[in-house]
């Protein structure tokens, strides 16, 4: 309502219910299309941002949809900076994941990895790709994950939500060090090894996957059997104003449903930090 005044309860309400991925997805582009203006992505960043601190977070890596700013045919410059900026007047700590979208193919994604190495003195961090699995192969980005190694970035990849092992497979081969959700990983116990082996954690983000159906009951999320088998988790929201949730219930929804020590999960998100100070505070 701060960005469009005109909007109703009840609109935003109807915009924001989800029950499915492909309601998540035309909300999420809904919701997108309310950001036109960087001030706007600003007082976003700066609400979530205050959410975070008055959880007691103190250090925060962010995922900007930059693929969906492009997509807008917006300033990408003028909207990262406005959250930078943002970002620097926190008490938090805080970088930024830049994020390219699947589907819209390698020649879209190397145009965020191109912005993002080029942002990497003013608080980028990471590249990483999310969007339809299944539309953008995690093989079409292995020469773009490359060009953003290469560029001194920190590499992260949607994979394993809505599409199967397959697909966290895929996101290994091209290089990346954490995999955004990474749930399918549960039904292939070789898959489930080599991510112990190679230390690779999966960002797991309880509510958002049961509120777009990737899980099916919050009851059967395969979070537990993940831990179990060794394989490295921490504790995300994804996008907590849509799936009205907080970081605090995410860990609490770890802790009491499935029994994850939030002290190991705590210090997993330092550990598994992409930035040395982060990692230090776990020591």
């Amino acid at each position: 309502m701060a960005i469009d005044p005109s909007l109703t309860r009840e609109e935003i309400e109807a915009n924001l219910t989800c029950t499915s991925f492909a309601q998540f997805l035309q909300g999420y582009i809904w919701v997108n299309k309310k950001l036109e203006k960087p001030e706007h992505y600003a007082l976003a960043a700066r609400h979530l941002l205050d959410s975070l601190a008055d959880q007691g977070v103190t250090y925060a890596e962010i995922t900007l949809s930059a693929g969906v700013v492009l997509w807008k045919q917006q300033d990408l410059a003028a909207v990262y900076e406005a959250v930078w900026r943002e970002s620097q007047r926190s008490s938090i700590q805080t970088f930024w994941i830049l994020d390219a979208i699947r589907q819209f193919g390698a020649e879209k994604g190397m145009e965020v990895a191109r912005f993002a190495v080029s942002r990497r003195g003013e608080g980028t961090i990471a590249y990483g790709i999310g969007g339809d699995e299944v539309r953008g192969p995690a093989h079409w980005f292995r020469d773009v994950f490359a060009y953003a190694r290469d560029g001194g970035l920190r590499l992260v990849c949607h994979a394993g939500e809505t599409a199967g092992p397959e697909s966290v497979w895929g996101a290994l081969a091209i290089g990346a060090e954490r995999i955004g959700h990474g749930i399918a990983a549960a039904k292939d116990r070789a898959l489930m090894a080599q991510l112990r082996e190679d230390n690779v954690p999966l960002e797991v983000c309880i509510s958002s996957n049961v509120c777009t159906g990737a899980v099916g009951l919050l009851e059967d999320h395969p979070v537990r059997a993940l831990y179990d088998a060794g394989v490295p988790i921490t504790i995300h929201t994804d996008d907590p104003a849509f799936f009205r949730t907080t970081l605090m219930r995410e860990y609490e929804l770890a802790e009491q449903m499935f029994g994850l020590p939030p002290e190991e999960m705590a210090a997993n998100s330092f550990r598994y930090a992409f930035t040395p100070q982060a990692a230090a505070k776990n020591d």
